[in-house]
């Protein structure tokens, strides 16, 4: 594993489009924890972007403390889409929860689309932060470095997700067909943004 941000960007841009609305730096942020997925669904799921020309952020880089990197921020505000793959021990980094909250941030402040991508989790468990959610919030509540207020904004980051329309890895036989799915969600939202580029 590299220290390294690998930021793919596919050639996906046309003079017309661009002439029709302004392209953001990249089509898609993924969000996800680093130990639950970053060697199997999320290698997976970005190399479909790719392969669909799809320009995609994804940080590879282990965090270092508590803050996220100023960087991060910047590719959320400069892609259309945020992917968030909410695994088991997503709630169990402050860096994902951080990420988390900016990402529905810029949803707010509208033309940022917010797919939630449930593997294998109950989004129940999300929503309600409960089982290992709930863990994990146990352990922050014991930690004094973190805040009532801190908390609160994260439990209703989650449950906000929670609640949007996404896709849950427990309803598909193969990882492969959930991947289709998701670049197929995620292309008919470029498409609402850019009619010409995915014709």
């Amino acid at each position: 594993m590299t220290n390294q941000t690998l930021t793919v960007t596919a050639e996906a841009s046309s003079s017309s489009c661009d002439a029709a609305a302004p392209l953001k730096k990249q089509d898609v942020f993924i969000s996800f924890r680093g130990e639950d997925t970053r060697n199997n669904f999320t290698s997976h799921l970005h190399a479909a972007f790719y392969q669909n020309k799809i320009q995609t952020f994804i940080d590879y880089r282990i965090p270092k403390g508590d803050e996220i990197s100023p960087s991060i921020f910047k590719a959320i505000r400069e892609s259309n889409v945020s992917v968030v793959v909410l695994s088991k021990d997503y709630a169990s980094s402050t860096w994902c929860l951080r990420e988390l909250v900016k990402i529905l941030e810029y949803k707010k402040l509208g033309g940022h689309f917010v797919i939630p991508v449930f593997y294998k989790v109950d989004p129940s468990h999300v929503r309600k932060q409960t089982g290992t959610y709930k863990k994990a919030f146990e352990k922050y509540e014991r930690d004094v470095k973190h805040n009532m207020t801190k908390l609160l904004k994260w439990k209703a980051a989650l449950t906000e997700v929670a609640n949007l329309v996404g896709w849950e890895s427990r309803n598909y036989r193969t990882e492969y067909e959930l991947i289709e799915e998701i670049v197929k969600d995620v292309m008919q939202k470029l498409d609402r943004i850019y009619p010409t580029e995915f014709e």
